[in-house]
């Protein structure tokens, strides 16, 4: 089966911050690969949790990313990739928008 080409000229009509919990778009899904963008207003976090593996990069913004215990300083530009198992949290201390590809 062939996947679905995706053509997004404009990453940022794709982040919403929202006021509480951050509302990720997915961009694309199946059984193996989940592909969203994201986005983090000031002071947002995400509470570390185990995942599977995952390439996390920042679009805008700044912040700190945990994983395993250590935290990153994180900014537009960032990438982090992480092996399945891994836990992790972020914390915007700007807007934070990042792209997250998760590999089952």
């Amino acid at each position: 089966m062939i996947a679905e080409v995706k053509y997004i000229p404009d990453w940022q009509p794709q982040v919403i911050y929202g006021a509480g919990s951050p509302q990720p778009t997915i961009l694309t899904m199946d059984d193996k690969v989940k592909v969203l963008m994201a986005g983090l207003a000031p002071g947002q976090s995400i509470p570390e949790h185990p995942e599977g593996a995952s390439v996390y990069y920042f679009l805008t913004g700044s912040g700190w990313m945990t994983v395993n215990g250590e935290r990153l300083a994180v900014a537009a530009g960032t990438t982090i990739i992480m092996p399945a198992g891994s836990t992790r949290g972020l914390e915007a201390e700007t807007h934070l928008a990042f792209l997250a590809t998760r590999i089952a």
